[in-house]
């Protein structure tokens, strides 16, 4: 007679969750990594962007960039949200404006189009460079690729550009 005997090793103070596609991830490496790319932020001592978790859940962070110098957005502050899968950092986090922000690469809900967020997304890449790099399409957007097409048109000029961006910016601050 032939017994199959299966054996489970559970690692101490980590956690395996099981995604859809069968696949097991270690919620404790993941929550180690964000836990240190919370402090690198926090001694970083970065002035123009910074980032916390939202609450007592390390997978959802409140971010703010502030407009880089010498750019339209200079002197503007926005919002953002990043909410991490569980297969962080081999799958990109989800970040989205919660701030309106009128640009060729953001759309009406706060998607952005970002190459490193999506096909060129590497696990090297960590919470200070992707608010870095959000941070520098402010002021150099990808018109080949615009989410928001008005917006793409209008970048050729920038005095008119800035007027627009401030009225709104202006207007969605009031409100």
């Amino acid at each position: 007679m032939q017994t199959n005997i299966s054996v489970h090793v559970i690692r101490p103070n980590s956690v395996l969750k099981e995604d859809k596609s069968n696949k097991k991830h270690d919620l404790g490496a993941v929550t180690k990594r964000l836990q240190s790319e919370l402090m690198t932020l926090m001694t970083a001592g970065e002035k123009s962007v910074s980032a916390f978790p939202d609450g007592e859940n390390l997978f959802y962070w409140i971010a703010t960039i502030v407009g880089p110098a010498d750019t339209v957005y200079e002197g503007l502050t926005y919002k953002l949200r990043l909410e991490f899968p569980h297969t962080y950092p081999y799958t990109a986090p989800n970040i989205r404006f919660t701030t309106p922000c009128f640009h060729p690469n953001v759309d009406n809900n706060g998607n952005i189009c970002l190459d490193i967020l999506k096909e060129k997304w590497s696990a090297l890449y960590d919470v200070r460079t992707i608010l870095i790099s959000i941070q520098s399409l402010l002021g150099e957007p990808n018109n080949d690729s615009p989410l928001n097409q008005f917006a793409a048109t209008m970048w050729s000029n920038q005095k008119e550009y800035k007027k627009h961006l401030q009225e709104l910016y202006a207007k969605q601050m009031s409100s």
